[in-house]
């Protein structure tokens, strides 16, 4: 987006169904954990794919930017991490979506400003081959690798998402009608209802994550 007609419908949209943020979140010494979803090449890396930004793009970098700086203090207090990263088998398409994150092709990898999450103990990373990466978590006998590692680290806090630290991609209007199949996704309008709906579900959404005194 960037137009003033683009301007103008996302205030619109902001104006219709505003919601009010939590204001910031104070990082607890325990009981408490970061997940990180889809950090990975084929979503975040200019030109890596069919899903990636085929420019630098300012609400992208700075997922990645926070993502690290976050990660960064969970590991030095020891705090337990959990990361999807989006992978997909070429046999098995995910409509609507055009082929992304097939294995064996660097998109399903984390950007490079968090492949050093792949080496830290207190990190679990689950390769997740849906949208959903909850069901994809679910095992056949029932059991679930996420619900698991809730359990095992006793993370208590509420379901808690910090604004500036996420993102979506971009796929304007007037480039989707070309695409038989495609939805359109302008980024600003959709970042904002993907807030408000988590906001609807019970979510804290928080402009800032600071360390307790």
């Amino acid at each position: 987006m960037g137009t003033e007609a683009d301007a103008a419908a996302v205030d619109l949209l902001r104006s219709q169904i505003p919601f009010q943020t939590d204001g910031e979140f104070v990082l607890p010494p325990r009981g408490v954990g970061l997940v990180l979803v889809d950090l990975c090449n084929g979503f975040c890396t200019v030109g890596a794919g069919n899903l990636a930004p085929v420019a630098p793009n300012k609400q992208i970098s700075k997922m990645v930017e926070e993502a690290a700086r976050l990660s960064k203090l969970f590991c030095d207090r020891n705090l337990p991490i959990f990361a999807f990263l989006d992978t997909h088998y070429p046999d098995k398409p995910e409509p609507p979506y055009p082929p992304h994150c097939i294995i064996g092709t660097g998109e399903e990898d984390f950007v490079p400003d968090l492949e050093w999450l792949e080496k830290e103990p207190n990190v679990t990373i689950k390769r997740k081959s849906c949208i959903d990466g909850y069901i994809s978590c679910i095992e056949k006998d029932g059991s679930s690798v996420f619900a698991d590692w809730i359990g095992k680290y006793q993370i208590k806090t509420d379901v808690v998402i910090y604004s500036g630290g996420c993102a979506t991609y971009d796929l304007p209007v007037e480039i989707a009608t070309n695409i038989k199949g495609a939805l359109a996704h302008p980024q600003d309008l959709m970042h904002h209802i993907g807030l408000y709906m988590a906001k609807g579900r019970g979510a804290k959404i928080v402009d800032r994550v600071v360390i307790e005194p």
